[in-house]
């Protein structure tokens, strides 16, 4: 029979279909599917609107046939079938789409979106069946019909058509599969176990049975180690989506034990979030946030994003685009028949649709925790010691964009509470003539603890907020103010404690010993660019400070990130001398007596400013030298 040319650009075209627009040959197996499943819908579809009798939804089925003698591959269903003139105008045509002419007619008639979800729009999914076969065989007949055609292709060279012999209405795709080669193995289609994974990975939502014969072993009957072999027809699809049940249909265990089979997770999701969504975007999303954080969830190695289906067919196994890095910890689906896909349904087109379905989960997530911190408060604590961190970044980065959307939702300790509290329940309790949200950095709550800059702030009463992940200082910065207070350290140089008497009585004695301090800044050289009289020291003889962006702890943070041949990033020291303490006269009797004492007191006194800050000292062996040569005088 002669062959006929395709209508489209023939050749290069349907090269372009097999070898460019799907990145994985499997896929080929949901495009069928899909195609078998509108094929279905047409048909009912065209019952319920003609008000035919004698068809409902459970006579409907698609079957899945391998067979590993004849190395071919079958996918057939008893839908709507195809006339003649619709092989001729659907496979003859490359991107003729009857699914999307079906579509539109129904719109039109409609006038608004029917109740039946066409899944093909592109007509060029069918040929992806090329990419793993070497002759595909199409043969059908359409509902209603006496005769049944057949469609016959081995690529670009053109394809025939013939009448055949086909007793039942439907469409059957036999795929007479590639040689496996070096790169592929073509005959793992012909796998059922392969099979099997491939339906529920990519088509497990399609509302039509996917059947299969499938081998099975099971003891024979009154022997107690022999076993035969049997074939059972088995549904390989689960049909209903949970997440489009309603959600007093579905009990906690059965949403637990989803997330457990759909994510490999061994524990119970800490929240379990079912939303559905009308309007500019429609969707349905079930999402989870996990009771702990994944092993490398902290790492580069980590890929956020929510699955992405289109009618229940899987789009994308990780769609970046709908979750915030801040909220990256949650796992889940996104069902959407909105969205705008590109032909092969493989990638999305990154339009407007997907930003509002994004928009309106971020809310979502945002609210779930925020009535978690609000009602389950020992929950929300939990949730925070695995991904606390997380939302700290999400204030820091895209300098501080998104900090509204977090800043309520953050924990921090308290000095006065001695527990997690929020900014504001801080806030809700400050003094009336607190000025300032004060808070201070280090590795951990004890070590913050006993740091001399505490002692004066907590002396006035005032709360302090411990700040312990070495990213804290740099989200308070982006943070700026909460309730329009300003955050300050406790190493700031302006507390806003001091009354305007003390404020002049230690303008006076910084006069007083002006010349001593000059000495003691040059002694102690580049070390630090200052030397000054404290206003916040009590106890402590000294402390540490700085000038300018930097701070000790950023940069203690800074110089421990990875980067090979990077210059440290240095603070602009400032060397604080409590003038009340003991150590401050000492000091002032040796500017008169012996100034080269006073340079060792000096580099003692800043080396131990260090170690009180949790920095590493320069010279730990002339620091021992030191404190050897004060022991023995």
């Amino acid at each position: 029979m002669a062959l006929k040319q395709f209508k489209a650009e023939s050749k290069r075209l349907l090269d372009l279909m097999i070898n460019s627009i799907y990145t994985h040959k499997e896929i080929f197996l949901r495009e069928l599917i899909s195609n078998a499943s509108d094929a279905i819908d047409k048909l009912y579809y065209k019952a319920l609107t003609d008000g035919s009798t004698g068809l409902n939804r459970d006579d409907f089925v698609i079957r899945i046939l391998p067979d590993k003698e004849k190395h071919t591959l079958i996918v057939t269903d008893n839908g709507c079938g195809m006339t003649k003139e619709e092989l001729e105008n659907n496979l003859g045509t490359i991107a003729q789409s009857g699914s999307l002419n079906f579509k539109q007619a129904m719109e039109q008639k409609e006038k608004e979106k029917p109740d039946v979800e066409i899944i093909g729009q592109f007509g060029v999914g069918f040929y992806s069946a090329f990419m793993v076969s070497k002759r595909v065989t199409v043969r059908s007949r359409a509902a209603g019909s006496g005769e049944a055609w057949q469609w016959e292709s081995s690529g670009a060279d053109g394809y025939s058509v013939s009448p055949c012999d086909k007793q039942d209405r439907g469409t059957e795709v036999i795929l007479e599969l590639k040689p496996d080669t070096d790169d592929e193995k073509y005959s793992r289609f012909e796998d059922t176990y392969t099979l099997k994974m491939l339906v529920k990975k990519y088509s497990d939502y399609i509302r039509y049975p996917i059947r299969m014969d499938v081998e099975k072993s099971r003891l024979k009957e009154g022997t107690k180690d022999q076993y035969e072999t049997y074939t059972e027809n088995e549904t390989l699809n689960s049909m209903v989506p949970l997440w489009r049940k309603n959600r007093n249909e579905i009990t906690q265990e059965q949403y637990n034990q989803f997330y457990k089979d759909k994510f490999s997770d061994y524990e119970d999701p800490a929240v379990t979030i079912h939303m559905y969504a009308e309007g500019a975007a429609t969707f349905h999303a079930l999402m989870y946030i996990p009771a702990r954080a994944p092993f490398n969830f902290y790492t580069r190695d980590y890929e956020k994003g929510l699955q992405l289906y289109s009618n229940g067919v899987l789009i994308m196994e990780k769609c970046a685009d709908l979750l915030p890095d801040y909220f990256s910890f949650v796992r889940g689906l996104v069902d959407s028949q909105d969205l705008s896909l590109n032909i092969s349904r493989e990638m999305l087109q990154h339009d407007r649709q997907l930003k509002l379905i994004a928009e309106r989960v971020e809310k979502k997530i945002r609210s779930e925790l925020e009535t978690m911190l609000k009602n389950k408060r020992e929950e929300y604590e939990k949730f925070y010691k695995n991904f606390g961190l997380q939302l700290k970044y999400g204030v820091y980065e895209d300098y501080g964009m998104h900090k509204d959307v977090l800043q309520d939702l953050l924990l921090f300790y308290s000095s006065s509470e001695k527990k997690l509290v929020t900014l504001k329940e801080y806030a809700g309790r400050m003094k009336k003539d607190q000025k300032y949200i004060y808070y201070a950095c280090g590795d951990s709550v004890g070590r913050v603890e006993k740091l001399p800059q505490t002692e004066t702030v907590k002396d006035r009463g005032y709360e302090i907020l411990y700040m312990t992940d070495p990213v804290d200082e740099f989200a308070v910065r982006m943070l700026m103010k909460y309730d329009d207070k300003e955050f300050r350290s406790v190493s700031a140089d302006d507390l806003g404690l001091e009354t305007e008497e003390e404020k002049k009585e230690a303008a006076k004695k910084v006069e007083e010993n002006k010349d001593m301090l000059a000495f003691l800044k040059d002694s102690l050289k580049d070390k630090v660019s200052d030397v000054i009289l404290s206003q916040k020291l009590k106890s402590h003889p000294v402390c540490l400070s700085t000038n300018g962006a930097i701070s000790l702890e950023m940069e203690k943070v800074l110089n421990s990130m990875p980067n090979v041949d990077k210059e440290k990033v240095k603070s602009q020291r400032v060397l604080e001398i409590n003038a009340n303490h003991p150590i401050f006269q000492k000091l002032c009797d040796l500017y008169r007596s012996d100034k080269d004492k006073l340079k060792e007191y000096a580099s003692l006194l800043y080396t131990q400013a260090l170690l009180i800050e949790g920095v590493a000292i320069d010279d730990p062996v002339e620091f021992s030298n030191q404190i050897c040569g004060l022991m023995i005088q």
